[in-house]
């Protein structure tokens, strides 16, 4: 098999492959928003070098990953990732015969921790106070702010959803798991005024809205009180705000739904004012003995 092999009118092998990939994706119960994103920058790769996925090269991959000097390391380090899954599956159904991702031919992008968000308290108590006007919009605010749901998991909330009487929310997030999660007292005041059964937000994406249309609406909530932010900083005050109360990092992880403990400390933040009382109680006369690691 050649190593380039330029598009040709029909497209029959190429779409047949990507479709197969696809129906393995899913049957691994991935998201269809992961899989969408996969595909897509395979698409766009091959694209840009006129060339069809499967016959992409090493050289070819790196020169497309570094084109554009406006993508950040984070989303380099994310086509790097779909990049790598299209060919470690095209492998193991020996679609191709050497696999351009392996061995680091095409170099990892370096991926940059990302650092919390959040709005802070006051503009929290500013944003809540000022969506009593709308009863959806409170809604979304709520949901964000006082559960910490993405905003793909507000946009499919129903009513059967919430047991108002247990105070749960039954949630599918991330990688299509479920969770059952306790409700905070004001997200039970609001879903009083909001329906019992079907969507809260109704729209034409499988019956609800769209999340870029919940984020633009929270986005627009959050100028019309002077915030310049995203719906997702409301997530971070959600963790951020869970750990200043002092909530174990576990439990944090539990109600963020995070399947890994590290991905829960991209959304705290520590204080300044709590790192520095930690460094104030150093003190060699009140910690007691401290013996060397000879005992001496």
């Amino acid at each position: 098999m050649s190593t380039v092999e330029k598009f040709k009118p029909s497209a029959v092998v190429l779409s047949g492959l990507l479709a197969k990939w696809r129906t393995y994706q899913r049957g691994k119960s991935l998201s269809e928003r992961t899989i969408r994103e996969r595909i897509g920058a395979v698409q766009r790769c091959a694209q840009w070098n006129e060339t069809a996925p499967e016959y992409l090269d090493a050289d070819q991959i790196s020169a497309w990953l570094a084109h554009d000097d406006s993508w950040s390391p984070r989303t380099r380090w994310s086509y790097h990732q779909c990049l790598s899954s299209w060919f470690t599956w095209l492998e193991l159904k020996e679609e191709i015969s050497v696999n351009p991702m392996a061995r680091e031919q095409v170099g990892r992008p370096k991926r940059l921790r990302s650092v919390p968000r959040p709005i802070t308290n006051e503009q929290a108590r500013r944003l809540w106070s000022s969506s009593i006007r709308n009863r959806r919009t409170r809604a979304m605010i709520a949901l964000a702010l006082f559960q910490g749901l993405r905003t793909h998991e507000i946009a499919k909330v129903k009513g059967e959803d919430l047991d108002l009487i247990a105070r749960t929310i039954v949630v599918t997030g991330k990688g299509g798991y479920t969770h059952t999660l306790p409700l905070h007292h004001l997200v039970v005041e609001t879903a009083y005024q909001m329906p019992r059964q079907g969507f809260w937000f109704p729209g034409t994406v499988k019956g609800h809205q769209r999340r870029e249309s919940i984020g633009s609406t929270i986005a627009d909530a959050m100028r019309r009180v002077d915030i310049n932010g995203t719906a997702h900083q409301l997530r971070h005050w959600f963790g951020t705000s869970l750990v200043r109360a002092g909530v174990d990092l576990r439990t944090v992880q539990t109600l963020m739904r995070h399947q890994e403990l590290s991905s829960t400390a991209i959304y705290t933040e520590v204080a300044d004012e709590t790192k520095a009382a930690a460094i104030d109680r150093l003190d060699p006369f009140a910690l007691g003995t401290l013996t060397g690691p000879n005992g001496r």
